[in-house]
This record gives structure tokens, C-alpha cells and sequence, in this order.
């Protein structure tokens, strides 16, 4: 294993985001501290509590994983398609660097910005809401699960798209509607009985619940498993990484 490329490779991306910390950090806090005002302060100001947590505290789990999701992705898979844009890409194939080296380092960066930006936000809410966390050690399992599992999907797209288009139609089209529709803002036992049903085929739906419990101690899904979901997804991105390899295909720009 080839630690001083996989350190390289994430360094690199890591002091990209620091020199962008108006489009990486402040954009999507500002963005997600809206939401706090619009619906934890204004909106959460007339709803009753759901679950027996505040609304304006219920949501809070929720826009933290809205926010982990998009930029996961987003992070990762301009991690590197942008390499492959520009040309520089070559760099990276012509040095004496492995597929996996190449993963590991563009993904662990990808997750580790989300991870940050999570915590960012995680303080910033304080500053709207109050909440609680009754397994601190399981919330950050979550998130820590979710950001890589998400960089590894993001990952998977920023290979796959050959031009800027492809590279949103996942994330906006798919990925965010999901989460709106996951129970970031509401508990699905809000919903009529049928579309419970139908909103358990939403993926999303186990991450947001298993997240909500680290906070509360209540889900609308067993917390095993949520954590089951999570680990299958991810186990899913890494076959699907390990398959395109494997059939011969190469990174290129």
C-alpha cells in the first residue's frame, strides 16, 4: 500500500476545500441554517412535538443528513471528474499509484470534508434550537457511515459521467428528492398507512431514522437496522467499484 500517494491525493483535496471555503463550508451551513429558520424557528413555533421532541429539534438530524448526502456526493465526484476535465488525471494514472490507492484517497477526502461540514452544522443549530444527543458514540458511527458510504457512491458517478450534466442529474434529481421524501422533516408515522409502505423502499429513510436515534432515542425504523442499510449501501458502492475495475475499465479524461 502506497501511503505517501493515498496522503498526497487527500491532501490535495483537502487544501482545495480550505481554499474554497466559501463554496465548500459556508455555502451549504448557510443553506441548512435557513431551513432551521424557516421550519425549526418559524414553522416549528406552531407544530406540536413529534415523538415527544420539539419540531424544531426533530428536524435537526434530518438536515444534517440532507446536508452529508449532497455534499458526499457532490464532493467526491468532483474529486474526480474535475482531474479528468482538466487532464491532470494523467498525472495521477502515470505515477505509481493502484486503483484502490486512488479510491482511498479521493473518498477518504470526500468523507472527511462531509464529516466536518456535518459537525459545522451540528453547532450551528445550537445556535436556533436546542437538542439533545443520547448516544453520542452511535451519532458519530452514522455519520461517519453515511459520509463514506456517500463518497463512495459520489465516487461511482464522477467516473461515470462524461460531462458536467450527468454529473448533477443523480444528486438533484434523485439523492435530494429522496431525502425530502425520507422523513427529514417529518416522522413517517405521520403518513397514511399505505404510504408508510411505500416510503420503507426509500433508502434514505433508514439513514435519517438511524440518525434521529443517536439524537433522541426514538426511529420510526429498528435502529439495527438502519445500520444494516447503511452497511449493505456501502457494501453495494464497493462491488460496484471493485465490478467496473474489474471488467477492464480505466480512469481516464
Amino acid at each position: 500500500m502506497n501511503i505517501h500517494a493515498i496522503r498526497a491525493i487527500y491532501i490535495f483535496e483537502m487544501s482545495r476545500t480550505f481554499r474554497t471555503l466559501l463554496q465548500s463550508i459556508a455555502s451549504p451551513v448557510i443553506s441548512t441554517s435557513l431551513y432551521f429558520i424557516v421550519f425549526g424557528s418559524a414553522i416549528g413555533a406552531h407544530m406540536n412535538q413529534v415523538d415527544g421532541v420539539s419540531y424544531g429539534s426533530f428536524i435537526v438530524p434530518g438536515l444534517i443528513m440532507l446536508a452529508i448526502l449532497t455534499e458526499s456526493i457532490s464532493n467526491a465526484s468532483f474529486g474526480i471528474y474535475m482531474p479528468r476535465f482538466i487532464g491532470t488525471i494523467y498525472e495521477v494514472l502515470s505515477a505509481p499509484v493502484s486503483v484502490v490507492e486512488i479510491v482511498i484517497g479521493y473518498v477518504g477526502a470526500a468523507a472527511s470534508k462531509s464529516i466536518l461540514l456535518g459537525l459545522i452544522i451540528l453547532i450551528t443549530a445550537r445556535l436556533f434550537v436546542g437538542f439533545s444527543i443520547e448516544h453520542p458514540v452511535w451519532m458519530i458511527a452514522f455519520l461517519i457511515l453515511t459520509s463514506v458510504t456517500f463518497s463512495l457512491f459520489g465516487f461511482i458517478i464522477g467516473v461515470w459521467a462524461d460531462g458536467w450534466e450527468k454529473l448533477q442529474i443523480v444528486p438533484t434529481l434523485i439523492v435530494t428528492p429522496l431525502t425530502f421524501l425520507g422523513g427529514s422533516f417529518y416522522s413517517i408515522s405521520m403518513l397514511p398507512e399505505l404510504w408508510q409502505k411505500i416510503t420503507l423502499f426509500n433508502p434514505v429513510v433508514y439513514l435519517v431514522s438511524g440518525f434521529r436515534w443517536s439524537f433522541y432515542g426514538v426511529s420510526d425504523v429498528d435502529v439495527g437496522v438502519s445500520l444494516g442499510m447503511t452497511l449493505a449501501f456501502m457494501t453495494l458502492c464497493l462491488i460496484a467499484i471493485v465490478a467496473i475495475f474489474r471488467t477492464g475499465y480505466r480512469i481516464k479524461a
